[in-house]
Parts: C-alpha cells; structure tokens; sequence
C-alpha cells in the first residue's frame, strides 16, 4: 500500500549509517506534509527497532553544520552527554524516530 523507495542523485550510493536519521525524517515529511525547518539537521544510525544509535565523528560534524549556519541539531541521546553545543547550536536529544519526528517536523497548522 505504501512502498517507499529512496533514491540519490547521480547514481551515488549512501553508506553512511549518520544519513539514516535524516532519511527517514525526510520519508514522513513526503508522506505527511510537514516541513522541517531549514535552519535544522539530523544525523544518526537508526536500528530496525526505531531507536537511535550514536554515528562516528559526531561532534566534528555538529561544528562543521555550525559554520554551515544551522541552529539546531537533533542527535541521538545515546552518547548526548558527552557533545558540546557549538556556539549559538541547540542540541536536541532523542531516543527514537518518533521523538525525532515530533521534535524536528511539527504538525502544520490548519486554515
């Protein structure tokens, strides 16, 4: 009823599992409508269970998407107490693809 199939661009192949948390919020936005915010990312391995996995190198990314410009950064609370927010970046933990779904595409408000 509902198949999803995720492609890239160009033929490039996405090994990394940090792409997994980011992937399956962009599916539920698709299928929902909702929208993240721009200025936000994601980054984390998410196991067959739905729950979140800590991805290698993570607080060397968090710096690089500060540069970038981005504000807020949901991360798996696995390992969470030990990152340092870089300046002006909120860190948002959570536990499983639920919670990050609830934290990072909020329901759209109705006409």
């Amino acid at each position: 009823h509902q198949d999803v199939y995720v492609s890239t661009v160009g033929g490039a192949k996405a090994v990394e599992p940090a792409i997994d948390l980011p992937t399956a919020l962009a599916v539920v936005s698709a299928a929902t409508g909702r929208v993240a915010d721009p200025h936000w990312i994601a980054c984390g391995e998410v196991s067959l269970t739905g729950e979140l996995r800590a991805c290698v190198g993570l607080q060397r990314r968090l710096g690089e998407a500060a540069r970038l410009g981005f504000k807020v950064a949901i991360v798996p609370s696995q390992g969470a107490d030990e990152l340092t927010a870089p300046e002006g970046m909120q860190l948002l933990p959570v536990s499983n693809v639920a919670q990050a779904v609830g934290a990072g595409l909020p329901q759209q408000k109705k006409n």
